[in-house]
């Protein structure tokens, strides 16, 4: 792939900010404990992390909006910006009160970004380039699962937790400086009229405050989670089909399949993460050896997003995305499978979850790519918010329902039933990513023209 210099230049500044992004997300989590220990306030523990997942639903929703009106540069700049902002926030707390603000403009922030990346990836590359260029993007949120833990443990010990966000600073300063001469040869959007379904801001908001009311009720089970429930579903319920694509049906094809694909694959896989190592280490599994599970299962999504993007596999786009759903579904039931059989459950989980990331990388690429196609061009941004917010939302969901079947099974049942229905339940949920992803029909792939 050749490349003008401002296109490198271009192409190296939005792998930096991706990078930025990952590595806030990764190292983060690992210097809470630390930051949570210095300024007190236990309780407010687990809302540093949905104080981040609140505003970035609601920024991705709103910068589509944007986006679709003046082209992704302004809204990029911007973004980056708060992201930046909240990352210093965050670095001079001193309560933890002033640090979920931080994390709360990390998240607006964070979010506007991710979005803006997705549109100037779909302006800035033509049709055969996007596909080698998502396997470097896969590549950037993947060096962090790496790296990002234990650089930031070792930061946060050697000097202290404050560290962990400065050392963001530099990512987000070098990214600007990269991507400075590109960002400039992508055309403004100022005269292009706006489209005619835009995405409406409080649906956005009720989304995110749905899904935060859902988890919330999660977390402690009994009479007193249907005050969190029932209205969470009511938001969920209500601002939902407003934030996807224009005339979305669950059983329609097109775009709408292409979103509950990402949204059902995103959540199984990101479930089946959060409890696996868990079942593991109950096990007697090492914390090192469990870890290790889940950073194969990353060299695994890095395989299939490089695989996705090889001009020798004769396959149409539509067809990678099923080929992404069947890996997901049937790692999820190896998976499961070693969460009923304890004497196997390591051999047969690092099987099963790297499948899974095989999939995923085949899949998340490839819906991203088709969804540039099967939109116009005025719609893209509207359109990539469907996609990134119905991947968070499956997030959110299915990783709050696994947590609630956890909460519930746990006192009246042995681990291994608990694991069981657990994962058994998301295996069974990865069938229809597959029923959703024969649903979109015929979509080329450029990568194997060129």
């Amino acid at each position: 792939m050749t490349m003008s210099r401002s296109r490198r230049t271009l192409t190296l500044g939005l792998l930096v900010c991706i990078t930025a992004v990952a590595f806030e997300g990764m190292a983060v989590v690992t210097a809470m404990p630390a930051a949570a220990a210095d300024l007190g306030d236990a309780e407010l523990y687990a809302w540093a992390f949905s104080a981040v997942m609140i505003p970035q639903l609601f920024a991705i929703a709103a910068t589509g909006r944007i986006v679709d009106r003046t082209g992704p540069v302004r809204p990029l700049l911007i973004g980056l910006f708060v992201f930046a902002a909240g990352v210093v926030v965050a670095a001079l707390a001193p309560t933890m009160i002033v640090l979920l603000v931080g994390r709360f403009v990390q998240g607006l922030g964070g979010g506007a970004v991710n979005l803006c990346l997705l549109v100037v990836t779909a302006q800035g590359y033509d049709p055969v380039e996007r596909a080698r260029i998502m396997t470097w993007f896969s590549a950037c949120w993947m060096m962090p699962a790496f790296l990002g833990p234990g650089v930031a443990a070792w930061v946060a010990e050697k000097f202290s937790w404050h560290w962990v966000f400065w050392m963001i600073l530099p990512f987000v300063a070098l990214g600007l400086v990269f991507m400075a001469s590109g960002l400039r040869h992508l055309p403004p959007r100022g005269d292009t009229e706006a489209p005619e379904n835009p995405v409406p801001l409080l649906a956005a908001v009720e989304v995110a405050v749905g899904l935060a009311l859902i988890q919330a009720a999660g977390q402690e089970l009994g009479w007193t989670s249907l005050l969190w429930v029932a209205p969470g579903a009511a938001c969920l319920i209500h601002g939902w089909p407003r934030l996807m694509p224009r005339d979305f049906r669950l059983a329609v094809s097109g775009l709408a399949a292409v979103v509950m694909v990402r949204l059902i694959t995103a959540g199984v896989f990101f479930g089946l993460q959060s409890f696996l190592p868990l079942m593991l280490t109950s096990r007697g599994v090492s914390l090192l050896v469990s870890g290790a599970v889940i950073t194969i299962a990353s060299v695994g999504w890095m395989l299939g997003s490089w695989l996705q993007a090889r001009p020798w596999l004769r396959l149409s786009r539509d067809q990678i995305i099923i080929a992404g759903a069947v890996c997901v579904a049937l790692g999820a039931a190896v998976t499961a499978t070693s969460a009923w059989l304890p004497a196997v459950s390591l051999p047969l989980s690092l099987l099963g979850f790297t499948a899974s990331g095989v999939g995923m990388g085949l899949q998340t690429a490839s819906t991203s790519l088709a969804l540039m196609q099967l939109s116009s061009e005025e719609e893209i941004g509207r359109n990539g918010s469907s996609l990134q917010v119905g991947e968070a939302a499956g997030n959110a969901l299915l990783v709050g329902a696994a947590g609630t079947v956890y909460a519930a099974l746990t006192p009246v049942a042995s681990p291994t039933v608990v694991f069981g229905v657990q994962m058994s339940a998301l295996a069974l949920i990865a069938l229809a990513a597959i029923g959703a992803a024969r649903r979109i029909g015929f979509v080329e792939n450029h990568s194997r023209l060129a």
